[in-house]
């Protein structure tokens, strides 16, 4: 029987599949589109924007994948999938075999495939862009394989591992604490992951909103965890249910902190604490995790009629699509640069556009303004141009003097950022951290407590999900390596 799981490029059935047409055939079909509710309908549910390639488009779009030699797209993935071997069993219709090659590297393929950037990542590598023409759907096709994989009830769990008996605590339950959780678990350690929150998914649950990132698909990433040995324990704050000593005492041989920055900021600006103004953090979790606006539940939470979103990332995207989903009349971004520098996803943006959101680039708030009660009202807008690029390549924004709008709003949901969460740092005494609060690791992510290592927001500060990811196999790897070494 053909081994379709098999990575070796020169394997008869990927040396087959490349005879079977040339080069320039390949180059010629035309990239997938996606399949997308319609916009006036989906403002108005939950329900997932993206509906997914169907088999005939994902076997289309595997065929023109290159299968190229040195694949530059395997080096653009920070969790390094071997990005050609799924794709080609996709493309010979072994979907159940590439969800397997996926999952060697990755512990959460299927979110990966709906929210990582891959057009700053692995697509940016693909060797179509040479040619001007549109790269693989790179991250469409991980979506599809592991859709397949999880709908048919094919997911084939790792049971050949065998425990070595070491006890590890994972404290947080976001993308870099999962990740480290599987590869660890299939290293032979006993996996204990501890989330403050009370429903085990970090940011996966409470940042992103189902209409990019359904629940029902991070629960069954959660699952296949589960059945690999990996153990939860939500409601449990690390730093204040349990300390470092306890964790320690109770025979945990080693700690991986991936606490993430749920810390938000804000502007520091004259009426910024008015009723109504509050950060996307907070708005977010409220409808992601608490519910408000379900049936059922009495999660209080800010709705307006005209709803303003300070920033221009993918959170913000998140938080103004949000408010339409919750009645909002109008809602709009307002971002102090131009919309070619928003650090966004462009099919975030694109999907914010076509949903009604407004854009008012080139605009800073310098004040909120309050009505008798303490109600937002309005606020004084700070027209921009853009100057000269700053450190990140980004043209910097410059105040055109006199240039000021007031604009009328009555809830404002402020997304410019956010902070390592300071509970760990704070708690563990001896745990070295930068000036920016984040916790200070060397090359392998170690801390500067032995038993200690961390990955993900808690040491970059903000990032991508799959760059957590990256640094939680990264982080597995070498706390194995450690513990090898002084057991």
């Amino acid at each position: 029987m053909t081994n379709h799981t098999t990575t070796d490029r020169d394997s008869a059935w990927r040396r087959e599949l490349r005879d079977a047409m040339t080069a320039k055939e390949r180059t010629a079909i035309p990239r997938a589109q996606m399949p997308m509710l319609d916009p006036t309908y989906r403002i108005t549910c939950n329900e997932e924007v993206n509906q997914g390639l169907s088999d005939e488009q994902a076997v289309v779009e595997a065929t023109r994948c290159l299968d190229c030699p040195d694949p530059q797209c395997v080096t653009g993935c920070p969790v390094q999938i071997d990005i050609p071997g799924f794709i080609k069993n996709i493309q010979a219709g072994r979907t159940i075999e590439a969800a397997a090659v996926l999952r060697r590297t990755s512990a959460l393929p299927a979110v990966c495939g709906r929210v990582c950037p891959q057009e700053k990542q692995c697509e940016s590598k693909c060797i179509y862009n040479k040619m001007r023409r549109p790269p693989v759907a790179i991250g469409w096709l991980e979506r599809y394989a592991s859709d397949t994989e999880r709908l048919s009830g094919s997911r084939r769990v790792e049971s050949d591992t065998v425990s070595n008996g070491i006890r590890i605590a994972v404290a947080g339950s976001g993308p870099a604490g999962l990740s480290f959780a599987g590869e660890m678990v299939r290293r032979g350690y006993d996996i204990t992951v501890f989330e403050a929150l009370h429903e085990i998914g970090g940011v996966l649950k409470y940042g992103i909103p189902e209409f990019r990132l359904p629940n029902s698909v991070v629960d069954a990433e959660l699952d296949s965890l589960r059945a690999m040995g990996v153990k939860f324990m939500p409601d449990t704050v690390i730093g204040k249910t349990l300390s470092y000593d306890d964790l320690i005492n109770d025979g945990f041989k080693g700690i991986f902190v991936a606490s993430g920055a749920g810390l938000p900021r804000f502007m520091g600006i004259p009426g910024e604490n008015l009723i109504n103004i509050l950060s996307s953090n907070e708005y977010l979790t409220r409808v992601n995790l608490m519910h408000a606006g379900t049936p059922g539940y009495a999660t209080p939470v800010p709705r307006g009629a005209r709803v303003a979103v300070i920033g221009g990332g993918n959170t913000a995207m998140d938080s103004v699509r949000t408010a339409l989903r919750m009645g909002a009349k109008e809602a709009f971004l307002v971002y102090r640069r131009g919309e070619d520098e928003m650090p966004a996803r462009r099919e975030e943006i694109n999907h914010a556009r076509e949903e009604g959101v407004g854009f008012m680039t080139l605009s800073n708030p310098v004040e909120y303004l309050g009505d008798a009660n303490g109600h937002v009202r309005a606020m004084r807008v700070q027209r921009m141009t853009l100057g000269e690029p700053d450190e990140s390549g980004r043209r910097s924004p410059v105040p055109i003097p006199g240039a000021i709008d007031e604009i009328a709003v009555d809830v404002v949901i402020v997304s410019v950022g956010v902070s390592p969460n300071p509970l760990i740092p704070d708690a563990f005494n001896g745990l070295e951290v930068t000036g920016r609060g984040t916790i200070a690791v060397d090359e392998s992510l170690h801390a500067s407590i032995p038993a200690i290592f961390a990955g993900g927001d808690i040491v970059r500060g903000g990032a991508t999900v799959i760059l957590a990811m990256g640094d939680g196999r990264r982080g597995a790897a070498e706390m194995d390596k450690y513990l090898k070494q002084h057991s």
